[in-house]
């Protein structure tokens, strides 16, 4: 049998998931901080009590942040501001970004809110990458792994994104 058969034979569940990979929860913000290749650094944001996306929103949440990734290039060169707002838009998805002297970018999907709280955020990040990449056991443009960075960055999303 043929995927496109399978599809066809799973029907309506089919259609439902591919309508939900479309759909992000308006609960749900997905943050990356990308290097030079690769992302250094993933959290998803929930609200209290919310539920968690499927695996093909999820996916889709991440294909939308990686397709940006071109246009972030682009806008970075007509502006010197390292706070770059945001650069694409789909499905009533917004995606942010914030481009560190680095070339690091920090990158928030998410259902349009308040670009000053955006902004906050990005920069208490940013305040948080720089102290860890002054760390002398991190190694610059390596996956971050530290649960206090974690910790961190997830009370900053509390504060300013009200998660």
């Amino acid at each position: 049998m043929t995927a496109l058969g399978s599809f066809f034979i799973d029907g309506f569940s089919s259609i439902v998931s591919i309508f939900n990979c479309f759909t992000m929860s308006p609960s749900t913000l997905l943050f990356v901080i990308v290097g030079r290749n690769e992302p250094l650094y993933e959290a998803e944001f929930h609200k209290r009590g919310a539920t968690t996306n499927s695996d093909a929103a999820t996916r889709q949440n991440y294909f939308v942040l990686h397709s940006a990734l071109d246009l972030v290039e682009k806008t970075a060169w007509t502006t010197n501001s390292m706070y770059l707002k945001v650069v694409d838009k789909v499905n009533n998805q917004h995606v942010s970004t914030f481009l560190t002297a680095g070339n690091v970018k920090l990158m928030l999907l998410h259902n349009g809110r308040s670009e000053e709280s955006i902004r906050h955020f990005f920069q208490e990040v940013y305040e948080l990458y720089v102290k860890l990449s002054m760390n002398p056991f991190y190694r610059y443009d390596t996956a971050i792994i530290s649960p206090e960075f974690d910790t961190r960055v997830r009370a900053v999303a509390r504060r300013y994104l009200q998660t």
